[in-house]
């Protein structure tokens, strides 16, 4: 592969120290899951917007406030129901007899960071009125846009279909989501370490927030510097390219998922303190990105096509 840049010409010290040191805290708030925290930071670096998915009661909350505490961003939480309207999400335009014209009340959506808990226990109408504010970081109501605040990034809890009261997201909603990760059950050690310790809440209520907008937004902007070579696209089209085709697939990878795809692997590239992003980046994030975005035909296991498509394209 090509050369690239060193990564101190990337990303200076200080900000490399209180980015590692941001995932440690989290790390120490979420036990036993360092995998899964990194890739909510690839998330939050790329650009991108967080599903978690899992049963009740395994932390997808806690990973959420955590990161939230850990960030030092404007947090909101909405919890997900069948009566939550879009409204309740966007804001809504008040008439002010006063003033003589509507107002705009803005929503929870108008923070640096929405936690939207439990999405999928909302009717589609209402999961749709995020698709334009994590796609554009915007709303538009009543005729006008509203910026949202910059960054903007989206954490969504979801439990398995099939559990009871559900609506499975559409296929466009989850696209908006750059990863989708699980939890799982800890191990022993893990386990016995949450059982014996302190409250989680109480301990993220004490959380120092180690990062802010500004440091976000210049980790961003060192993501796009993160070089990939010709080669690394090549491999990256090749997956994309795969998935159309694989046995088993009957919808396989956009373009638009082969860039997330490309972004989340120099994201990840960045938090190993590396200024060009490598195979093992990609293959480190394949299923996050592609399980999600998968449509498998008949009962077909979107996680074992995704390991399929990985373990059939050949790094040249």
């Amino acid at each position: 592969m090509s050369a690239s840049p060193a990564p101190d010409a990337i990303l200076p010290e200080a900000l490399r120290a209180a980015l590692r040191d941001a995932q440690a805290q989290v790390n120490t708030l979420v036990l036993g899951k360092p995998q899964q925290v990194r890739h909510a930071f690839v998330a939050l670096l790329a650009d991108g917007h967080l599903l978690i998915e899992d049963l009740p009661g395994l932390g997808k909350t806690t990973l959420a406030h955590a990161m939230a505490a850990t960030l030092g961003l404007g947090f909101a939480r909405v919890q997900f129901t069948s009566d939550l309207l879009p409204a309740d999400i966007l804001g809504v335009s008040v008439y002010e007899a006063q003033a003589r014209r509507f107002e705009f009340h803005p929503g929870p959506v108008f923070n640096h960071m929405l936690l939207a808990d439990e999405i999928n226990r909302a009717p589609p109408r209402t999961q749709s009125a995020l698709l334009e504010a994590m796609a554009e970081h915007q709303v538009s109501i009543d005729g006008r846009t509203h910026a949202l605040p910059d960054p903007f990034l989206v954490i969504a809890t979801q439990n398995p279909v099939d559990l009871a009261g559900t609506y499975p997201l559409p296929d466009s909603q989850l696209d908006r989501f750059l990863l989708r990760l699980a939890l799982g059950y800890p191990d022993e050690a893990t386990e016995r370490a949450l059982l014996a310790g302190s409250d989680r809440r109480e301990l993220i209520a004490q959380a120092a927030p180690l990062l802010d907008a500004e440091r976000i937004l210049e980790l961003r902007r060192a993501v796009q510097a993160v070089h990939a070579s010709d080669p690394l696209v090549t491999y990256v089209q090749a997956l994309v390219g795969r998935s159309r085709r694989h046995p088993g697939v009957r919808v396989g990878l956009s373009p638009r998922a082969g860039l997330a795809l490309l972004r989340a692997a120099r994201a990840h590239a960045l938090l190993l303190g590396r200024g060009h992003a490598v195979p093992e980046d990609v293959q480190a994030l394949f299923a996050a990105v592609a399980e999600h975005r998968l449509v498998g035909e008949a009962d077909a296991s979107t996680t074992t096509l995704a390991r399929e498509i990985l373990h059939a394209v050949a790094i040249d």
